[in-house]
């Protein structure tokens, strides 16, 4: 892919600290997109798959769709619709509360773990690809990104 000036065609930056948010961002929207392209054939979005795998953490345990939420990695995607479109594919089920009606119980559903699992190897191996860097330089990224964000 090259560096961020020649991905751009710009020349040099004010400072480092404005090259290396360009950089995060350019980088996030080349995820992002690669993302899209992986999961596409398999008719849903990063978003949906996001959705999936919290359930998938859920071990079975119903939870609401705030809490999913509140654990996704997009914190601006509307859970309430990644919601009912995964419930429409029939890869989660929608239940009304029984202790409180106006809390909505959400869970996975058997196709929705079959899907991860199909999906599973063909992500890890997406990963490593997209990320293009060995295991140190894996490590040392995710110390400076977690500590970037304080």
């Amino acid at each position: 892919m090259g560096t961020i000036e020649e991905a751009i065609k710009q020349k040099s930056f004010k400072d480092p600290y404005n090259k290396l948010v360009v950089n995060l961002l350019y980088t996030n929207s080349y995820m992002v997109n690669s993302q899209q392209a992986l999961f596409k054939p398999h008719g849903i979005s990063p978003e949906q798959y996001n959705v999936l795998r919290i359930l998938r953490g859920q071990n079975g345990v119903a939870t609401t769709v705030s809490s999913i939420q509140d654990r996704m990695l997009n914190k601006m995607s509307n859970a309430s619709r990644l919601v009912e479109k995964l419930k429409l594919k029939g890869l989660l089920k929608r239940e009304e509360c029984p202790n409180d009606r106006r809390q909505v119980d959400i869970l996975i559903t058997e196709a929705g773990l079959n899907l991860l699992n199909e999906v599973q190897l063909e992500v890890e191996m997406a990963n490593k690809q997209f990320v293009n860097l060995d295991l140190t330089e894996v490590a040392q990224l995710n110390d400076l990104l977690d500590k970037m964000r304080g």
